[in-house]
Formats: C-alpha cells, sequence, structure tokens
C-alpha cells in the first residue's frame, strides 16, 4: 500500500500535467475539481469542528472520526495531487530560471 501511495502521487501529478499539454481544457477540469475539493474539505472539517464544540466534547480522539469521511480523504487526497500537479507547471513553465545571482553584489 505505501509502494502503491507513493507512485500514485508520483505518477497523477504527471499524468495531470501531460494531459493538460495536450488538451487545454483540462486545465479548467483540474482547477474545478480543485475549487469544489476544497470547498468540501473545509465544510466537512468545519462542520466536524463546530459539531464537537457544541456538544463540548473537547477530546483529541473525536476530531479524528473525520478521517472516517471517505469524501474527506478523497477531497484532501485531490488536494494534495492538484498541489503537486500546480508546482510541477509552475517549476517548467518558468523553464527552470534561477533567480539566484552570484555576480551581483547586495548593497
Amino acid at each position: 500500500m505505501i509502494i502503491f501511495l507513493v507512485l500514485a502521487s508520483i505518477v497523477f501529478p504527471l499524468s495531470m500535467f501531460i494531459l493538460q499539454k495536450f488538451w487545454m481544457k483540462f486545465r479548467l477540469i483540474f482547477n474545478i475539481g480543485a475549487i469544489i475539493s476544497t470547498l468540501i474539505f473545509g465544510n466537512i472539517a468545519s462542520l466536524s469542528i463546530l459539531e464537537i464544540i457544541k456538544n463540548k466534547s473537547v477530546f483529541m480522539t473525536n476530531i479524528h472520526a473525520v478521517f472516517l469521511n471517505p469524501f474527506f480523504l478523497f477531497t484532501g487526497a485531490y488536494i494534495g495531487i492538484y498541489i503537486l500537479y500546480q508546482l510541477l507547471v509552475l517549476t517548467i513553465s518558468l523553464g527552470f530560471i534561477s533567480t539566484y545571482n552570484p555576480d551581483k553584489k547586495e548593497s
């Protein structure tokens, strides 16, 4: 399972990058998916916290019940993959340009 998770975190962002290069509409699809996932993820987290506060059951084990929610897990996974995809897009679109210039003197 660990190998699958590590490989998925490498393969999915690369696949997303390749797909958006060949068909530009995938950029919009990936962005909309990230917006929806972030909304769902945030709402589930905030509603879980609200429920704990309302019930006055501030035990660490109660908040961890949110990890049993498959929507929370799926949206969190997509957000993580999307962030890696965006970092890949940013890095490649900059063309690996470095802002470090050893010849420039600081004043």
